[in-house]
C-alpha cells in the first residue's frame, strides 16, 4: 500500500512510503520516474543484504535495521532483521518495507521544517543513519544485558548447562549483525563523499564506526565467555577425575590386601592366628593414613 508523505510544490521533492509491497504499487511509479526493472525485482524479493546502486537517473539502496524487540532463539538475517528498499533522486523518495519500521513513522510526525526534509539526499541520510542506530539499541537494551546475565552464571553458577543455547544465539545474532554492518560501509561512505560531506553525513560516519566498535566487543566478549565456560568445564572434569583417582589410589592397596586373604589357599598361617582379623585390619588403617600423609607431603589434596 503507498502512501504519500510529501507533495511538491509544497516541499523539495516527493516521498511515497509502499508498505507490503506487491509489483502492483509501481505501475504507476515506473513510467513516472523510470524505474528499472530489476530495482523492483530487488525490493520485492526477501533476503537481500545492505547495498547501494546508481542508475541513470537515480540511486537504489537496500538497508536493514534492527526492530524493537527479536525473538532470544532468532538467528537468521530474516529473523534479526526488517529490510527497507529505497529508491531516490533530487525529485522524489520511495521507501519500501514489508515490515513496521518505528524510526520511519516517527520520521513521517516530524516537523517539515526540520533540515531532515531539505532534501531527498538530506532524508535518506537521516534513514540510514536511524537504521545504524537501531543496530546501537540492540546491544545496550538486549545483548549487553543478556551477555552479561550469562557470564555471571558462568562464574557463580554450579548449574551451567542450560545457558549455552543461549549463548549460542547470541553468537549467531551478533555474526549476522557484523556481516550486515560491514555491507553499510559502502553506503555510509558514498554520503561521506567529499561533494556531500557535513555535519549530518559526519555524524552518520561517526555512528557507522561507534556500532560497529560495539558490536566487535560483543563478538570478543561472547568468544571469550565460551572460551571461559569451556576451560571451567574442563577444570571441573578434572577435578572430578582427580577426586576418582585419590579414591581408587586409597583402594587399591586394601583392594590387595583382601584379595591376599581371599585365596582359598589351606596353609595360611594369619587364617589360624588369633588377633589375625584385627592386625589386617589395623594394617590396612595405617597404609590408609600412611597414603593420606604422602598425599598431603606431595599437596594433591
Amino acid at each position: 500500500m503507498a502512501e504519500h508523505i510529501l507533495q511538491k510544490p509544497t516541499h523539495n521533492f516527493e516521498w511515497i512510503d509502499i508498505a507490503n509491497p506487491k509489483m502492483e504499487d509501481f505501475d504507476g511509479l515506473k513510467e513516472k520516474y523510470n524505474l528499472n526493472e530489476a530495482s523492483i525485482k530487488d525490493c520485492l524479493e526477501s533476503g537481500h543484504l545492505p547495498k547501494i546502486e546508481e542508475f541513470e537517473n537515480y540511486h537504489f539502496l537496500v538497508l536493514r535495521s534492527i526492530p524493537k524487540k527479536i525473538a532470544e532463539d532468532s538467528d537468521s538475517l530474516i529473523e534479526i532483521t526488517d529490510r527497507i528498499s529505497i529508491f531516490y533522486n533530487e525529485n522524489m523518495l520511495i521507501t519500501v518495507h514489508r515490515n513496521h519500521i518505528q524510526f520511519l513513522e516517527q520520521l513521517k510526525k516530524m516537523d517539515r521544517q526540520s533540515k531532515k526534509f531539505y532534501s531527498s539526499k538530506s532524508l535518506v541520510n537521516a534513514i540510514v543513519s536511524e537504521s545504524l542506530k537501531s543496530f546501537e539499541s540492540l546491544v545496550l537494551e538486549n545483548i549487553a544485558i543478556r551477555l552479561d546475565e550469562y557470564e555471571e552464571r558462568v562464574f557463580l553458577h554450579h548449574y551451567r548447562k542450560p545457558f549455552m543455547k543461549k549463548i549460542y544465539y547470541i553468537k549467531r545474532q551478533t555474526d549476522v549483525i557484523r556481516n550486515v554492518l560491514t555491507l553499510y560501509k559502502d553506503i555510509v561512505d558514498y554520503f561521506h563523499m567529499p561533494a556531500y560531506k557535513n555535519i549530518y553525513t559526519q555524524d552518520l560516519r561517526d555512528n557507522f564506526y561507534r556500532t560497529s566498535t560495539l558490536y566487535k566487543n560483543i563478538s570478543e566478549n561472547t568468544a571469550q565467555l565460551l572460551s571461559i565456560y569451556f576451560n571451567i568445564e574442563s577444570n571441573h572434569t578434572n577435578e572430578i577425575m582427580r577426586t576418582l583417582t585419590i579414591i581408587s589410589v586409597f583402594f587399591m592397596p586394601l583392594t590387595f590386601i583382601v584379595g591376599v586373604y581371599g585365596m582359598n589357599f589351606k596353609f595360611m598361617p594369619e587364617i589360624d592366628w588369633r588377633y589375625g582379623y584385627a592386625a589386617v585390619m589395623l594394617a590396612m588403617l595405617v597404609l590408609s593414613i600412611a597414603i593420606y600423609l604422602w598425599f598431603k607431603k606431595k599437596r594433591w589434596l
